[in-house]
């Protein structure tokens, strides 16, 4: 008795919760109701400004509907007629303290805009155990008030205070206004909860019994099982010690503030957390793969792929064929020079990437391909999305939707800064070696048979020499159809593996493109989703931090 302490919340504690309370609604943003957000907001400012008054001064304020003696018993624990009494309604317009101890509770007072003040001389009447020094005690206006303005001012200071004394009467103490309005309001404040039924000395002992059980059972509906019911007589005196003892050892204690404040946060934090999900959803592989392919299609990659493996295979004809023909190769348009990916008509810049010499030719996405990318992100919005409340889950469906043409230009940025040139392969020089050697050969066997055609019209065969054979068939013959020969079947063969290479560049430039692809699926779908998320994630884990206090 006098020096009682129950659950103490240590102000670093309730710093750091306060503090997670701030980042949750930083957090959640526009995510969170904005009610919720501003009440919040206002808890915070509160703890703030709360703990930052100096001294150790515990508010209690006695708080009721019209008639309950909250006047009469306010003056009974100050020893003084200091609130008005009377039987006129309502009597109590303003805020009234009653200040015991030395310290100044100027500050405090100032913040809780109380401006009648009184300050108790030594402890008063009573022979509670332990001291009063400290104490702050508020005659509030009725909470039910006829006059709008008394109830708004009650209601404001309810706010601010550490400690409430709910005042009611054997006549009103059922009534539906406090308990649901304001008692079932503040159901998280149990500790810092006394619950006082006056006008005691109007009921006989067995009807007093009856009322104090019953008022617990509706503290308890209204959340508050482990309330204090006090029954006290201003009029007689009766109870009243035991009330005074009570904030006693609510000032012995000096936790009753942080008590206060830390339900606070816990109520605003309660309050928020119905707004976010236990869990967040994640983009599974299947998902991603979908998009990416969907993506790939209107960026127009197969297309692509399908201009470096003609492309591939032209090259490898200039390059193998045969040298007598190469030129014909050579005058037919280039497939990635007509889309302006060769890499030669342009010079992708940081700059040059967002202007028109930056782009490619390639023709806009079909109406299908539109189609499956916006299925595509549709069905990311309803993975990551599926199990948040409706605004995280908008919130996602509208990270995955990039606004206009930014998702069309990028992936078309991404095309054209991907490169698409590769090292010559070496059995092309190869080739191409063997191929002007048999070439010179059949040069060789032509001019050596025109000599002998030529020769014999001048009739100078006696001139020349005999032809050499090879078996029996004459040497420039044989380097002559030979050199043919063998260059076509050369050609074919060399034509046979550029099918073969250009599917393998064609699958190396797919997977260059698609990691493109990729970078822009992950920045303008999949990155901005995963950011809602991770919001989503920081706001559910603040709301906890918070709630534990």
């Amino acid at each position: 008795m006098g020096g009682a302490r129950g659950a103490v919340v240590s102000p670093e504690r309730l710093a750091a919760a306060s503090g997670a309370l701030s980042a949750a609604v930083e957090a959640g943003g526009a995510e969170l109701p904005r009610g919720g957000s501003a009440r919040a907001t206002q808890v915070v400012t509160k703890v703030g400004k709360r703990t930052a008054l100096v001294g150790g001064h515990t508010v209690v304020a006695l708080a009721g509907a019209t008639g309950s003696g909250k006047s009469s018993l306010f003056n009974a624990l100050v020893g003084t007629d200091v609130a008005t009494v009377g039987v006129r309604r309502p009597t109590t317009s303003t805020p009234t303290a009653a200040v015991w101890g030395a310290e100044p509770s100027g500050e405090l007072l100032d913040w809780l805009g109380v401006g009648s003040r009184h300050l108790v001389e030594g402890e008063g009447p009573g022979g509670q155990l332990g001291t009063l020094d400290g104490l702050v005690l508020l005659d509030l206006p009725d909470v039910d008030s006829r006059e709008t303005g008394n109830r708004a001012e009650a209601e404001r200071v309810l706010e601010l205070v550490d400690l409430f004394v709910w005042v009611t009467d054997p006549q009103k103490y059922a009534d539906a206004r406090l308990h649901d309005d304001h008692v079932a309001a503040l159901s998280a404040h149990e500790a810092v909860t006394i619950v006082v039924l006056n006008q005691a000395d109007r009921l006989t002992a067995d009807d007093l019994a009856r009322c104090r059980t019953d008022l617990g059972r509706l503290m308890e509906r209204d959340g508050l099982p482990g309330a204090t019911v006090l029954a006290t007589s201003a009029r007689t005196g009766a109870g009243v010690d035991e009330l005074r003892q009570r904030l006693a050892n609510a000032v012995a204690s000096r936790a009753a503030a942080r008590a206060r404040l830390a339900a606070d946060v816990r109520t605003a934090a309660g309050e928020l957390s119905a707004h976010v999900a236990a869990a967040e959803p994640q983009v599974d592989a299947a998902t991603r793969a979908e998009l990416l392919d969907a993506l790939a299609r209107a960026a127009g990659v197969p297309t692509v792929v399908d201009a470096v493996a003609r492309d591939y295979r032209m090259e490898a004809a200039t390059h193998t064929g045969w040298p007598l023909t190469r030129w014909v190769h050579r005058l037919r348009a280039r497939p990635l020079r007509r889309l302006r990916l060769d890499g030669r008509d342009v010079r992708v810049t940081e700059s040059d990437v967002r202007s028109v010499l930056g782009r490619s030719s390639l023709p806009p996405p079909s109406p299908a391909a539109r189609a499956a990318v916006a299925l595509a992100t549709r069905r990311v919005a309803d993975r990551a999305g599926a199990e948040l409340p409706t605004p995280w889950g908008e919130a996602v469906e509208r990270a995955a939707t990039p606004p206009g043409p930014e998702l069309g230009d990028a992936l078309d940025q991404a095309v054209v800064g991907t490169s698409l040139l590769a090292r010559a392969p070496v059995w092309w020089r190869v080739v191409g070696g063997v191929q002007l050697a048999l070439t010179a050969a059949a040069v060789v066997g032509l001019l050596w048979l025109a000599a002998y055609v030529v020769a014999g019209w001048l009739q100078l065969d006696s001139l020349v020499p005999d032809v050499p054979t090879l078996g029996v068939l004459p040497v420039p013959f044989v380097l002559l159809v030979g050199g043919l020969l063998l260059g076509f079947v050369l050609a074919a063969l060399a034509a046979w593996l550029a099918r073969i290479g250009a599917r393998r560049r064609g699958a190396v430039m797919d997977e260059r493109l698609r990691a493109s692809i990729a970078g822009v699926a992950d920045g303008q779908v999949l990155g901005p989703v995963r950011r809602v998320l991770e919001r989503h994630a920081a706001t559910r884990e603040a709301l906890r931090h918070a709630a534990d206090v």
